[in-house]
Parts: structure tokens; sequence; C-alpha cells
């Protein structure tokens, strides 16, 4: 994949959206690389901080309790039968799924042009709309991009569309390493120049992996230009409530494109936000606009679906629609998700306040201005091996972490460790004061 504001072939992508040459998509992904390694150091008691689930604060993976509970009420029904659903799915999760992202009073719902299936985790729901994109426009011969990712993105995204045989993938500047923020311009300039109907990969909320999201003016500008030059949005909403605590304020963006009669396709997950890690349920969102042909995009969905999972399996999907469709339990639900937002919170506060006191190089009001589960440390390349190398402190190559990993166990080491690798690197390639 090419760099920002560049032509693009099917060849790999520079993760960190760096000028420079390219990754073959046949090499392995920096990131996977680095998961695998970090995991087997973090069974040596070594500290991990590239992972992609939301981590206690005793360093677990958890279940949410309400989500636990669920489950046994689930078991214990003697209604429910073990059995598949359909090709696309639990009706009631896919109702209460599109209620989360586009509300309940959404005229597209009203109109009948939305459609929904439930997929098996979140990276099944992109490879779906990715597939039902290259007959989106109905026209004798197949679609096949161009697609514009986030630079930097989750480095996932372009392979999963290049399964799908997209090939032609491009990138748009989204993050200013020397700023800390987005670069909004510059990504406005590049899909100014991205041709027509081409798809544009956006982060709702929570963006992976610099947690640096657009502001509601922002997505006014950017939806204006993507109505004007005929742009397609595929929007990601993988950690929905885990962004800000409020599952609507977190869908805002989705909702706001629905509202300017935008077609659009979105990808969600409930995996993180009700630890249902385990269970893999994903869902696909595509509101279509007036006059398309719904039942054809439905039957495109059917055929698609079987040849790739046939069926979605029902267990989390039940745990989600029981618990989005109760006003009791939704309540309770929000109420864990605030905590464990809360906490990602107060996790950046302290570390700013710690690298503060220890006299670190560099201004780290950044670390606060992010959101959600991931954070862009500003870190480079060689701080970022020194970390690994010399304190066994993993992170992602271009100096992302996982804020959920830090927890009072590690945090003070984590942020002498960090001092270490600023104050001890090459002062030139530090972080900018």
């Amino acid at each position: 994949m090419h760099r920002p504001g560049s032509s693009l072939d099917e060849k790999g992508l520079n993760y960190n959206g760096d000028a420079g040459g390219h990754l073959s998509a046949s090499h392995a992904r920096p990131g996977a690389t680095l998961l695998l390694a970090s995991k087997k150091a973090s069974d040596d008691g070594q500290v991990r901080l590239a992972g992609r689930e939301y981590y206690s604060e005793e360093g677990k993976t958890f279940e949410l309790r309400l989500t636990g509970k669920i489950k046994q009420q689930l078991s214990s029904d003697p209604t429910l039968r073990p059995e598949f659903p359909s090709s696309l799915g639990l009706t009631q999760f896919i109702h209460r799924a599109t209620e989360a992202a586009l509300g309940k009073t959404c005229p597209a719902i009203m109109e009948n042009r939305v459609l929904g299936v439930q997929t098996p985790g979140f990276t099944a729901a992109v490879r779906l709309g990715a597939e039902l994109l290259k007959h989106w426009h109905e026209a004798s011969i197949a679609w096949f991009g161009p697609v514009y990712f986030s630079a930097p993105c989750d480095d996932s995204l372009p392979d999963i569309f290049q399964a799908a045989g997209i090939r032609d993938v491009s990138q748009y500047h989204y993050w200013d390493a020397e700023q800390r923020g987005i670069c909004l311009e510059k990504l406005l300039e590049d899909l100014e120049r991205a041709p027509e109907q081409s798809v544009v990969v956006l982060s709702a909320s929570a963006h992976c992996p610099t947690g640096a999201d657009l502001s509601r003016s922002q997505w006014a500008a950017l939806a204006q230009l993507m109505r004007r030059r005929g742009l397609l949005p595929f929007l990601l909403l993988p950690t929905q409530a885990l962004c800000t605590g409020d599952a609507e304020r977190d869908a805002w963006p989705v909702r706001y494109c629905a509202s300017q009669g935008m077609e659009l396709v979105c990808a969600q997950s409930f995996s993180h936000c009700f630890g249902l890690y385990g269970e893999a349920v994903g869902h696909l969102l595509c509101v279509l606009r007036r006059g398309s042909p719904s039942l054809a995009v439905r039957r495109r969905a059917d055929r698609t679906v079987r040849s790739l999972w046939a069926q979605p399996s029902g267990g989390g999907a039940h745990v989600v629609a029981s618990v989005l469709s109760n006003p009791a339990h939704l309540a309770e639900w929000q109420e864990e998700v605030k905590r464990i937002v809360e906490r990602c919170r107060l996790i950046r506060e302290v570390l700013r306040a710690r690298l503060r006191l220890l006299g670190t190089p560099g201004c780290w009001d950044h670390l606060t201005q992010q959101r959600g589960l991931y954070c862009c440390t500003g870190l480079n390349g060689q701080q970022v091996d020194f970390l690994s190398q010399r304190r066994h402190v993993y992170l992602l190559p271009s100096g992302f972490l996982n804020v959920s990993a830090i927890n009072g166990r590690n945090l003070e080491y984590i942020a002498e460790s960090i001092h270490l690798a600023v104050t001890t690197c090459d002062p030139v390639a530090s972080i900018s004061v």
C-alpha cells in the first residue's frame, strides 16, 4: 500500500505512514510479529503493552459482571434451543446492533434502507463489507477500488480488503507526528484528489492505533467533502462505548453521516465492550441510498456469508441482544463501561504526571488528549527498540500502546523506562519539546 497522497498498488503497508519503501503483503506484519513476541515475554513476567484486548487492573482480560450474569440466565432458559441462527444472524441482535449505531429514530431505518448482518467478529464484518462493495454500484464490471485508509491504521485492514480481491488501496494523512494530533488539512487535500466512487475507511471513535478522533466540526467538513466528491464512507466502530463511556456519543459520526443522506457501511464489534473475546460478536451495517434494490444487496450478503462462514454463532449475540433490549440491564452495562473508561483516563493522567515529575523531555499532554484503549506515545523506533531490548517493555513498532495494560504494579516501571528511552537514545530523534 502506498503512503499518503500517492497512488497505490497491491504492495504492503508502511505501518506508521512514514515516507519510504513498501512492505510486501506476503511479509509478516510488524504489529502481528511483535504481538507474538510480547505475549511470550509477558508469560515471563515482562511488560506487554501491545495487546488489543481490554485488561483489568490485575493485568488479565476479563468478562463484564453483567455478561457473566446474563450467560447464566441464558443457560437456564428452557426456551433457548442449541441451534444455528440464520446465515444473516439473530434477528433481535441485528435490530439492537443497528439501533446502537444509528439510533432508534433514524430515517433510514424507517424507510427500510438499512441492512444488518451478524458476523463472527469485527474482522469478518470488515471482510463482508469489502465483498459487498465490489458490486455496490450495480455495474456490470466489479469494483476493485480505490480504498483509502488512514496513516497510520490497524495494519490488518488493508490485508482484509486485499483478501477480498480489492487491490487498489491508498492512504490519506491522518496523524501528524510532530504536532501529536490529526492533520485535517492534509486529510481533506488527499480525499479531494480521490476518484469518484472511492471508499474511505474511517474510525468513528477510538481510532486505532492513535486514540485521536475527529471533532464534530471536522466530521461535518469531511462529510461535506465526501458527499460532493461522491465518496463512500466505510466506518469502523470496534469499541463502541469504550472511547467516551457513552455509546451514543461514540456512534455520533455514524448517525451524522446517515442524517446527511449518505450511503455508508459500518463494521461493529461487541467483543470489547461486553468482554466477549472468545465469542467473536460482530455486525455489518449498510445504509443504502433511496431507491436502492435492498433485496438484491440482502441476497448478495446471504450468498457471500454462506461461502465464508455459513452461520455465525448465537451465544454472544444472545448476550448482547438481551442487554440492549432490557432497560435495567442496559443501565447496568453502561455503568460498568463508564468505570472502564474512567480507569483508562486516570492511567493516562497518572502516566503523564509521572513523566513530568521525572523531568522527561518533551510535552506529554497528548497522552490525555487521546481517548479509548489505544495511545500514541510519540516515541520513535529507536526508543521503542530500547524499551523492548533493554527494559523488556513491548509497544507496537510505531510507539503505540494499549493503555489498559498499564496498572498499579507496572506503571512506575513503565514511566521510568520511557524516561530512560527518551534521555538515553539519540536526542535528535526524540520527542520534540
